[in-house]
């Protein structure tokens, strides 16, 4: 597959040589942010595609549009660019799904799983695998009462639904709750359901995250041997050592666009890769004056002589007020000695009445005997 992608240029929007999804023109607003606007895509069929890009870069929100989850906005507004003219479209093995219902781009034959598994906890893992898989007439009101009708395809689903599991050595678990099952396992049974629809392409949104890393190397066989078996493969993920590793083909979003496409090599070596990671100026001295641009100065100037002269008059504020305070200190009065006389002290003894008082003490003391 890489020798059929080594002749096809490396640029956003190239086109390939067998493309199963062309996208055009498809672009989401959420008020004032532009989440996605990508111009032109083309998926190969049958390889392994990465859509890679720094978080926000609108990985999942593109995933969202293209599998009828959420509907694009308006057409875009850059009428100077004739190929961005007319509304959005996408095209899946020829079969437009544009403004689809997410059903029925499933049964179209794209099926996705989510960064955030979707099985039903409170179902076997089982049941869980039953309802990935299509043209049951046990669903229809007509068929339901009538078993016999119906009795041989759930059979037939049961066996294909657990071969299913033991590929991804899930068997064991057919009888447990979904609910019950680890992270990874999770990942595993999602990634094993949308199996059982027997897609030409599934989209996987990134299958390795919170994945214990001894099951990472199983989600990497799964996928390698999705595509050997003839799936086309485009899965989202973060982890650049997964995506040189099994990717056939890169493409790189930044801000809702195609910034970059190519092989894995020469992708990470693109500096529109490199600057929607790390930055355009990861390299430059933040502390280098030579970097301010020339009208700029002045006002950083100015700004620096505001600073000092607010500096300045706090201080003579402070020191205006230290002075008051020390010349309020200085005009009070010393305190003067108490001038009172002093109480005799305590001499052990009951004080004696005065001479001139004597005899009325002691008509009284008479009359109260008396």
């Amino acid at each position: 597959m890489r020798a059929q992608l080594a002749g096809v240029d490396a640029l956003p929007g190239s086109p390939k040589p067998d493309p199963i999804l062309i996208v055009d023109r498809i672009v989401r607003r959420f008020g004032g942010m532009t989440a996605v606007d990508v111009n032109h895509l083309e998926v190969q069929r049958g390889a392994i595609t990465a859509l890679i890009g720094p978080n926000g870069a609108g990985k999942t929100t593109f995933f969202n549009l293209l599998t009828g989850f959420d509907k694009p906005s308006a057409a875009r507004k850059d009428k100077a660019d004739s190929v961005s003219e007319g509304p959005p479209a996408w095209e899946f093995e020829g079969q437009s799904l544009t403004s689809t219902s997410a059903y029925r781009v499933a049964k179209a034959g794209m099926v996705r799983t989510f960064q955030l598994t979707k099985a039903l906890s409170a179902m076997t893992v089982l049941d869980n695998m039953l309802l990935g898989s299509q043209t049951q007439f046990g669903e229809k009101m007509s068929l339901s009462m009538a078993w016999p009708a119906w009795k041989p395809r759930e059979r037939e689903l049961t066996t294909k639904a657990e071969s299913i599991l033991e590929r991804f050595k899930l068997l064991d678990k057919r009888d447990d709750y979904a609910g019950s099952l680890s992270g990874g396992q999770r990942k595993l049974l999602e990634m094993a359901r949308a199996l059982m629809s027997d897609p030409s392409m599934i989209m996987l949104d990134e299958p390795m995250a919170g994945v214990n890393p001894a099951l990472t190397q199983s989600l990497l066989g799964h996928i390698e041997s999705l595509r050997d078996e003839g799936t086309t493969v485009l899965f989202v993920e973060h982890d650049m050592h997964m995506v040189q590793r099994i990717s056939d083909w890169v493409v790189v979003m930044a801000e809702g666009r195609i910034v970059a496409e190519g092989v894995p090599r020469e992708v990470m070596q693109n500096q529109a890769v490199i600057d929607a990671y790390l930055g355009s100026h990861r390299d430059d001295d933040l502390g280098d004056d030579a970097l301010l641009e020339e009208d700029l100065a002045p006002v950083l100037a100015a700004e620096e002589d505001e600073r000092a002269a607010a500096l300045a008059e706090q201080a003579a504020y402070i020191e205006e007020v230290r002075e008051m305070e020390a010349d309020e200190t200085a005009a009070e009065p010393e305190p003067q000695p108490d001038s009172a006389a002093k109480p005799e002290p305590y001499s052990g003894t009951e004080p004696q009445p005065d001479a001139a008082a004597q005899p009325a003490l002691d008509a009284t003391a008479k009359e109260d005997e008396s």
